[in-house]
């Protein structure tokens, strides 16, 4: 029992020994929870569309959103053809593409939010990048990688000696399955020569 005592007081020792110390910690407390209620964050969809759509435009893309309440706030954008091909509805924060995109031309675009008051145009949040990617649809056709492949064989060689090697390739994303991928085909000659997928 007096070894729980004594924990005791040398627990509650310290707390009573200084009461401006006490005080002082009681402030920099409220002034760290102060700053917590402060904190302000970005949030967003994440920012993509698929290239070539047929639809009228503009496209919606995402939408950009603060946690900022300001009946005053506007948002803008910046960066990558930011007020050309993508604009942003400044009360909303949506985001739009005012021109079809071909993901082979450009495959994404990295742009900047911002929000503002619009009384003062001061910023009422630090800016932040995002990234609009464009998403591919299977729409190239393999190309040869040259108009012509020459190939030679011994006469009376066995079945199955090789001939020569084609290559075609696709503009297609490689990373989408079946996007890029190349098969070939003999279509003349075909009851004295074969060809496998790689060409």
């Amino acid at each position: 029992m007096s070894h729980l005592i004594l924990l005791f007081s040398l627990f509650l020792a310290p707390a009573f020994a200084d009461g401006g110390s006490q005080k002082s910690t009681q402030h920099l407390c409220s002034n760290d929870v102060s700053h917590k209620r402060q904190k302000r964050d970005w949030i967003w969809n994440q920012m993509h569309i698929k290239e070539e759509i047929d639809t009228p435009l503009p496209h919606h893309v995402g939408k950009i959103t603060s946690s900022v309440r300001n009946s005053n706030a506007k948002y803008i954008i910046e960066g990558e053809f930011a007020n050309t091909i993508f604009k942003v509805e400044e009360t909303s924060g949506d985001v739009y593409a005012f021109e079809r995109l071909d993901r082979e031309k450009k495959a994404e675009y990295e742009l900047t939010a911002l929000i503002i008051d619009r009384t003062n145009n001061r910023s009422l949040e630090r800016p932040s990048k995002f990234i609009i990617k464009v998403y591919d649809i299977n729409d190239n056709a393999p190309v040869f990688v040259q108009k012509v492949f020459n190939g030679s064989v011994p006469e009376m060689s066995p079945v199955g000696t090789s001939v020569t090697k084609v290559t075609a390739v696709d503009a297609d994303d490689p990373t989408v399955s079946g996007h890029a991928t190349v098969t070939y085909e003999v279509t003349t000659g075909g009851e004295y020569f074969t060809i496998d997928d790689s060409g």
